[in-house]
């Protein structure tokens, strides 16, 4: 099912039918998207719960999902959602790439050369496996989307395959 393109927050799903010709079951396809637009120009946001959301929604019990953000300024990545953590990655990644004029790519007219480097150092995606329905994630860990040039809308894929 593929629905016309969603309002800001709401997914865009499209699922595959997860039968052979004879009825027997093969493996199942499902993809949203999820949307975001932070009012700040850093952001980490705990995206765990729409993604969880996403994959009950699948109905797929054993598989994987690849959670991607799709846009080359922002990063997801796994990791605990402790405050200080937080603070303390924006701190490091704001010392090893600041928000000024000294990268090339500003030569552009962008200002945004920080923000490339700081997704390349985060990440672009991460794959969890899901067992019996749910993610399966060591202790603490959490899907985090990183925002490094925010203030308008950005899309994170979220891709479940399995049974």
């Amino acid at each position: 099912m593929i629905k016309s393109p969603p309002p800001f927050g709401l997914p865009l799903e499209t699922c595959g039918t997860g039968r052979h010709n004879d009825g027997r079951q093969t493996m199942k396809s499902y993809r949203e998207e999820l949307w975001f637009e932070t009012k700040t120009r850093r952001a980490y946001l705990n995206i765990t719960p729409q993604v969880e959301a996403a994959v009950k929604r699948s109905g797929v019990r054993e598989g994987l999902v690849l959670v991607n953000a799709m846009h080359i300024t922002a990063s997801v990545y796994i990791n605990d959602d402790e405050p200080g953590l937080l603070r303390d990655y924006d701190e490091f990644l704001e010392r090893l790439a600041p928000h000024d004029a000294r990268y090339r790519h500003n030569d552009t007219g962008e200002d945004n050369g920080d923000a490339h480097v700081k997704r390349q150092i985060m990440r672009r995606e991460v794959v969890v496996a899901i067992t019996g329905g749910k993610l399966d994630f060591g202790p603490w860990e959490q899907i985090f989307y990183g925002e490094f040039d925010g203030r308008r809308r950005k899309r994170v894929l979220v891709k479940i395959i399995g049974e």
